[in-house]
Formats: structure tokens, sequence, C-alpha cells
């Protein structure tokens, strides 16, 4: 038998190689919504920073995707905005390429 039977284990190559480009996507993504739904609400960085209990420039660096978010991070980021955690995801490219849309507050729909 030649070459190796993977079943649901990848080498360290494939999963460097699938991961490469998307780096940083989801991020970017949770940035950007942040922004979005911020900036619809009428609330500053500072605004959003006070509510949350940091420094503005903290808010600017989570918008840019510069930091890298705990589950309960997002979760309080979600709930200073008003909205559910998963209206922050919405909008990214899902792993197998699709993307992912919605409306806060609505099930995201993969197209």
């Amino acid at each position: 038998m030649s070459g190796a039977l993977h079943i649901g284990v990848w080498t360290h190559e494939e999963r460097v190689g699938t991961l490469a480009g998307v780096e940083g996507d989801l991020q970017r993504t949770v940035g950007t919504n942040i922004r979005r739904i911020r900036a619809a609400g009428d609330l500053s960085q500072e605004d959003l920073a006070e509510l949350l209990g940091h420094h503005r420039t903290y808010v600017g660096a989570v918008e840019r995707g510069e930091r890298n978010l705990s589950l309960r991070a997002l979760e309080r980021l979600a709930g200073s905005l008003g909205v559910d955690p998963v209206d922050l995801l919405a909008g990214g490219t899902g792993s197998d390429g699709a993307t992912v849309e919605g409306e806060p507050g609505a099930p995201p729909a993969v197209t």
C-alpha cells in the first residue's frame, strides 16, 4: 500500500496550508461588525470603551481585527451593543468558502 491513509487526521503541513490566507479573517469580520453596529447605534469608540471598562484604543484595536477576543469578551461586546454574539460573526466566510450573511437578530444565511 502506497501513501498514507488519513481518516480525520491532518498532517501539520496540511493544517498549516489550510489555515494560510484565512488567519485573522474572523477577527476582521468581528471588528467590522462591531464598528458597523456601534456606529449605527450612534456610539463613539470612547462610549463603547466606557461601557466595557476599557480604554478607547482597545475598541479601536478590536475594530481593526488586531485583538484576539475570548468568548467572554465577545459576549460582553455583544451585550454592550445590544445584540446577540452571533450577530458579530455574520458576514464572514465559512470554512467551506461560503459567505455567511445576516442581519442582526436573524439567523445567518449561508450563500
